[in-house]
C-alpha cells in the first residue's frame, strides 16, 4: 500500500512551526510495512487543500492529514474531504456529549462553534481524542483509507499510537531493527551494503546519517513469520562481519545509555573534567536516571588557571604544549583521578572556534583522554562545523571511545 502524509496548517507552511508530525507518521508506517510515497504540505486555503486532497486521491491508497480539525473558520479538513468524496457532514449525538463533558469538567462554557467537532463524514468513526478536544476520524472510502488526524503532536501521536495502529489492516509481518555504527561515514557504509540493499524483495536495508553516526536500518516484511526473523538474522549477521569495529550499538539506544550501562554493570564511577565541552558530557550522562549510580563529578576547567587549580597541571606543561594538546588532555585525566572515589576520568580539551585557530591548531582540534589508575588512552580529533557542531561531535566521539574503553577493561 502506497501512503500519503497531508499536514495542514499556515504556520507549517511560513515555518513558524516545526513539521515533525510527518517525520512522526512517516516512521510508523514503515514499522507497520506501509510506503511513504508522497509528503505534502499545505496552508489553510480551502482551494489549495481541496487541491492536496483530489490530487493524493488518485495516487495513495492510505491518505492521513494532520490539522484542521479544530472549531475555528479556517478548520475545513473534514469538510473537504467530505465534498472530496460525496459524502454528508452528519452529527454525532454520542461524540456531542464527549465534547460538552470536557468543557463542563474544566469549568468552561462551552463556544458554539465548537459543535462542529461532533460532526463526522458518513460512514466513517471517531478517533478519541485524549487530550485535547478535537477527536480523528478514520473513513474507508472508494478502496481508500484515509486518517484524519489533530494537527498539535501529541494529541496526534497519542492518537496514532492508540486509537489508528490497530485499524490499520496488517497482511504481512513486519520485524524491524536497526545497527548503529560510528567513526565511518554513510557513503562508504552504502558502498558496503550495495550487494545487499535491494537484493530481497522481502528486506528493506537503508543508511541514515545522524552526524558522527550511521544507523542500518533493517524491515522485513512476510507472511512466514520464522522464515522472515531467520532471514533478518542472516543479513544482520552479514552486517556485523562488515562492520564489527565500528558498530557501537542497536535499536538506536543512545550511546551515553550504552556507557551508563556498561559502568553500571562493572560498577564503575567516573568523573569528567571538560574545557571546550563546557559540561556538555556531564550533563548528558546525568539526564539518564540513575545517573549517580556512576557519575561521581564534573569539573568544567575551561580557563588555564582553572585547570591548574582545579586539576593540578604544571603550569610548564600548558606553556610547553598548549592548553589543546595531548600532553594536557592527559594531565587533566591525571589530576582528577586524584579523586579517590573516581575509577575512570575523561577530560576533553579543544578548539570549538570560530576564532582561536591557526595553521598548526586549527579550529575543531579536540584531545581527549580517557584513563584509570593502569591505563591512559589519548585521542586526537579533527571536527568540522560551527562552534555548536563541534562541541556535539565532541560529547558523541567521547562516548564513543569511552564505550571502546571501558568494554576492553
Amino acid at each position: 500500500m502506497k501512503a500519503e502524509i497531508i499536514t495542514i496548517g499556515t504556520e507549517i507552511t511560513t515555518g513558524s512551526i516545526l513539521n515533525t508530525n510527518s517525520k512522526f507518521l512517516s516512521s510508523k508506517l514503515l514499522e507497520l510495512g506501509i510506503e511513504v510515497c508522497y509528503h505534502t504540505s499545505v496552508d489553510d486555503s480551502a482551494e489549495r487543500i481541496k487541491e492536496a486532497i483530489d490530487i493524493s486521491l488518485k495516487r495513495a491508497d492510505i491518505i492521513i492529514t494532520t490539522g484542521g480539525l479544530g472549531p475555528t473558520y479556517d478548520d475545513l479538513t473534514k469538510e473537504i474531504i467530505s465534498e472530496a468524496l460525496g459524502l454528508k457532514l452528519i452529527e454525532d449525538e454520542k461524540m456531542l456529549e464527549i465534547i460538552k463533558d470536557k468543557f463542563s469538567k474544566l469549568n468552561r462554557k462551552m463556544p458554539d462553534n465548537n459543535l462542529k467537532l461532533a460532526k463526522k463524514p458518513e460512514n466513517s468513526v471517531f478517533l478519541s481524542n485524549k487530550i485535547g478536544t478535537a477527536p480523528g476520524i478514520f473513513l474507508k472510502a472508494d478502496n481508500k483509507i484515509i486518517i484524519m488526524l489533530p494537527g498539535p503532536p501529541s494529541e496526534m501521536e497519542e492518537m496514532f499510537n492508540n486509537e489508528v495502529i490497530p485499524l490499520i489492516p496488517q497482511e504481512q509481518f513486519v520485524i524491524k531493527k536497526s545497527i548503529n555504527i560510528t567513526d565511518i561515514g554513510e557513503s562508504q557504509v552504502e558502498m558496503e551494503l550495495r550487494d545487499l540493499i535491494n537484493s530481497d524483495p522481502e528486506i528493506y536495508i537503508a543508511t541514515f546519517a545522524k552526524g558522527n553516526e550511521v544507523e542500518i536500518k533493517l524491515i522485513g516484511k512476510s507472511h512466514d513469520k520464522i522464515s522472515l526473523e531467520n532471514k533478518l538474522n542472516h543479513y544482520i549477521k552479514i552486517i556485523e562481519e562488515k562492520f564489527n569495529d565500528y558498530i557501537y550499538g542497536y535499536d538506536n539506544i543512545p550511546i551515553e545509555e550504552i556507557v551508563f550501562n556498561i559502568l553500571k554493570e562493572k560498577n564503575y564511577k567516573i568523573g569528567f573534567a571538560e574545557s571546550c565541552t563546557g559540561g556538555l558530557i556531564s550533563s548528558t550522562l546525568c539526564r539518564i536516571p540513575g545517573a549517580s549510580n556512576v557519575f561521581d563529578r564534573g569539573i568544567v576547567s575551561y580557563s588555564i588557571k582553572s585547570k591548574i587549580e582545579e586539576l593540578g597541571i604544571n603550569s610548564s606543561i600548558i606553556e610547553e604544549f598548549g592548553v589543546v594538546s595531548k600532553e594536557t588532555a592527559i594531565e587533566m585525566a591525571k589530576g582528577l583521578l586524584k579523586r579517590n572515589d573516581i575509577d575512570i576520568a575523561l577530560s576533553i580539551t579543544g578548539l570549538a572556534g570560530p576564532d582561536g585557530g591557526t595553521e598548526e591548531k586549527p579550529v575543531g582540534l579536540v584531545y581527549i583522554c580517557i584513563s584509570n589508575r593502569e591505563k591512559i588512552v589519548p585521542i586526537k580529533c579533527n571536527f568540522s562545523g560551527n562552534r555548536k557542531a563541534i562541541q556535539d561531535k565532541a560529547v558523541k566521539k567521547a562516548f564513543f571511545e569511552l564505550r571502546k574503553f571501558l568494554i576492553n577493561l
